[in-house]
């Protein structure tokens, strides 16, 4: 995945729940399109990042034997800017889970590193599909498979590469 949009992990309860950071740095280039001039993170990648945060929560369950992919958000709330020299915290916890996908909810905060408090400033809820147990019996290549050495980066400094399958996505 080219785009990550969650710099750390810092908890992991297996099954249950994921929190990961996200240093916002006036150094993006997408920061300098939305808006110039009053530069903020796009709501969009907000949910992005929280949406990767519940995905390698989910994908970590089977030791990422399958392949995970968004499949909906079912509902998805932000309701203040975050702004470069910020940091956002995604909290996602597993709802549900079963051999189909998986349902998440969790909140997107963000801290000024100036008073150093966390501050709620969103809510989501997404549901997840195995796509390896897909309904259409199509197969997916896995050059097609969106994670990659930044994927396993992440993993290995936060360490959850012990969760990798010995053999991931079948191969």
């Amino acid at each position: 995945m080219r785009w990550m949009w969650i710099d750390a992990v810092t908890a992991f309860e297996p099954g249950h729940r994921m929190v990961a950071v996200k240093n916002v740095s006036l150094a993006e280039d997408h920061l300098h399109q939305h808006f110039p001039g009053r530069p903020i993170m796009p709501g969009s990648l907000m949910i992005e990042g929280f949406a990767q945060t519940a995905g390698i929560l989910v994908g970590a369950t089977e030791g990422f034997r399958e392949k995970v992919i968004l499949a909906k958000i079912a509902r998805a709330t932000i309701e203040q800017d975050v702004v470069p020299g910020q940091c956002i915290r995604y909290d996602a916890s597993i709802e549900r889970i079963d051999s189909a996908g998986a349902s998440t909810r969790g909140t997107i905060e963000r801290m000024d590193h100036r008073d150093g408090a966390w501050v709620r400033i969103g809510e989501v809820e997404m549901m997840f599909s195995h796509i390896d147990q897909n309904r259409a019996g199509v197969a997916f290549p896995e050059e097609n498979f969106v994670f990659g050495e930044n994927f396993r980066a992440i993993l290995q400094a936060s360490g959850l590469d012990r969760f990798l399958a010995k053999e991931p996505h079948g191969r």
